[in-house]
C-alpha cells in the first residue's frame, strides 16, 4: 500500500509539472487527439474487436514502441517501432485470404490503449512522456486511418483474383502516407515555433531536414511490414521487430553521444569560470542569448548547434592570460588583445580534431565587420558585448544603456543586423 502511494504521488506530480509547462498549442492537440481517441474507443468497446488477435498482436507492438521511445537531437520524441507498427496496422488489407474489415475508429483505438500501455511503465517512475508528441503521433496516424480504411476494400479486391495486382494499392498507400508525413512536419514545425520562440518557415525547414528522414523510414517499415503481414501472418511482427529494434537502439546510442558531447563542452566552458577569467555564468548567458539570436536570424538547428558549442567556449582563450582582465569583460580591452585571445581559443578547440568549424567561429568573433566574419562569429560578438556590461542583472535600465552602448560603438564594430535581433529578443525576453 505505502509503495502503490508512493507510485501514485509519483505520477501525480509528474503530470503537473508536464501539464504545466504546455502552452496553448500544445493544449489544443492533446485535447483533439484526446477526444479522437475517447471516439475510437467508446466506438470499439460497443461494437467490438475485428480478429481482436491481430489487434492485439499490433498494440503490443505499439506498446513496446512507445516503451522503447527516445529523444532526439532538438529535444524531439519519437517511437519509431511505434509508428511502423500502427501504420502497419491502419494498412492491412488482408490476413492469410482473409478480408479485414476493421474501421478508422478501431485503428485509433488500438493506437491509443497501444501508446497507453507503453506510456504506463515510463509514468510510474517519474518520466512522464511528452504529451504533445503522443498527441502529435496518434493524431497523424488517425488521418491516415481516416483516409485509408474507406478505401481498403476495393483496394483488397484489386489484390485478388483475376486481377493480382498490388499497384494500385501501393500507389494509393504511398500518396496517403507522403501527404501525411507533410501534414506531420507541419504539425511538428508549429508546435516547435511555439516552443523554441522562431519562425514558423525556419520551423518547417528544420523538421524537414532533422525529422523528415526519420519519418520516411518509419514510414517505409510500415509499408514492409503490411505486405508482410499478407504473407507471413503474425509473424511478420516478430521479424520486422528485431530489425526495428536494432535501428532504435543505434539512433538511442547517436542522441546518447550528442548529449554526451554537449555536456563535455558545457563542462569544458566553466574552466573559465572555475579559474577566475570570467564571471560565473558568463558563457551561458551568452550562449543563450547567442542562440536566441541565431533563431531570430534564421538560423537552421546545425547552425545553431555549431553557434551553441561556440559561444560557450568563446572565451577559453583567456586561460593564457598572466593576469586575468577584470571580469573577463573582453569589451573592454584593445580590439588586438581581444583578437589574440580569440585566436588562442580557437586554437585550443582546433586540437579536439572535431570542432574545426567552431574553432573558426570563434577565432573570427573579433574581426571587424568589414572583414566579413561568419554570421555566428558576429552573432556571439554581439552577445559578448552586451552580457560583458550587463552580467547576470535583470535591470531595464542597465540592459538598455548597454544595447545603446553597443550600438554606438565606433566604427561599426558591431553586426546592425545581430544587433537589432538581440534589442528583440531582450524585449521580449525569448531566453
Amino acid at each position: 500500500m505505502i509503495a502503490t502511494g508512493r507510485v501514485e504521488r509519483t505520477t501525480g506530480r509528474s503530470l503537473n509539472t508536464v501539464l504545466r509547462r504546455l502552452d496553448s498549442g500544445q493544449l489544443l492537440l492533446i485535447c483533439a487527439a484526446g477526444l479522437v481517441a475517447v471516439a475510437g474507443v467508446a466506438h470499439t468497446a460497443t461494437v467490438g474487436l475485428d480478429r481482436p488477435e491481430i489487434a492485439v498482436g499490433f498494440g503490443a507492438l505499439i506498446a513496446v514502441g512507445e516503451l522503447a521511445r527516445l529523444t532526439m537531437p532538438g529535444n524531439r520524441e519519437v517511437a519509431p517501432i511505434g509508428a511502423a507498427a500502427a501504420l502497419g496496422y491502419t494498412l492491412l488489407l488482408d490476413l492469410s485470404q482473409h478480408p479485414l474489415t476493421h474501421s478508422a475508429l478501431q485503428v485509433v483505438a488500438v493506437i491509443a490503449v497501444g501508446m497507453a500501455a507503453g506510456a504506463a511503465p515510463h509514468l510510474a517512475v517519474g518520466r512522464p512522456p511528452r504529451l504533445d508528441a503522443m498527441a502529435r503521433r496518434l493524431l497523424t496516424g488517425a488521418l491516415l486511418a481516416f483516409a485509408f480504411r474507406p478505401l481498403a476494400d476495393p483496394l483488397r479486391r484489386m489484390t485478388e483474383p483475376p486481377t493480382s495486382t498490388w499497384w494500385p494499392a501501393l500507389a494509393v498507400m504511398v500518396t496517403l502516407i507522403a501527404v501525411n508525413l507533410l501534414v506531420d512536419v507541419l504539425i511538428a514545425a508549429w508546435l516547435r515555433a511555439e516552443q523554441v520562440r522562431t519562425a514558423f518557415r525556419v520551423a518547417v525547414r528544420d523538421e524537414l531536414n532533422m525529422a523528415f528522414p526519420l519519418g520516411a523510414a518509419v514510414a517505409a517499415s510500415g509499408v514492409l511490414l503490411a505486405l508482410a503481414t499478407h504473407s507471413m501472418d503474425l509473424v511478420a511482427l516478430l521479424v520486422f521487430a528485431a530489425p526495428l529494434l536494432v535501428t532504435q537502439v543505434a539512433f538511442r546510442k547517436y542522441a546518447g553521444i550528442r548529449a554526451t558531447y554537449l555536456q563535455t563542452v558545457r563542462a569544458l566552458s566553466r574552466v573559465t569560470e572555475v579559474g577566475g577569467y570570467v564571471e560565473p555564468g558568463h558563457s551561458r548567458r551568452v550562449s543563450r542569448l547567442a542562440v536566441a539570436v541565431g533563431r531570430e536570424l534564421g538560423m537552421a538547428e546545425p547552425e545553431l548547434l555549431e553557434l551553441e558549442y561556440a559561444a560557450l567556449m568563446h572565451d577559453i582563450g583567456q586561460l593564457s592570460l598572466r593576469d586575468p582582465i577584470p571580469g573577463g569583460a573582453t569589451v573592454l580591452t584593445e580590439p588586438e588583445q581581444a583578437r589574440r585571445i580569440a585566436e588562442l581559443g580557437a586554437e585550443v578547440i582546433r586540437q579536439t580534431g572535431v570542432l574545426d568549424r567552431v574553432a573558426e567561429v570563434v577565432r573570427r568573433q573579433c574581426d571587424p565587420i568589414s572583414a566579413d566574419p561568419p554570421l555566428s562569429s558576429r552573432i556571439i560578438k554581439v552577445a559578448n558585448a552586451y552580457d560583458d556590461l550587463v552580467g547576470p542583472s535583470t535591470d531595464r535600465d542597465r540592459s538598455g544603456a548597454a544595447l545603446e552602448r553597443v550600438r554606438c560603438a565606433p566604427g561599426g564594430a558591431y553586426d546592425p543586423h545581430a544587433l537589432e535581433a538581440l534589442a528583440r529578443v531582450i524585449d521580449r525576453g525569448r531566453l
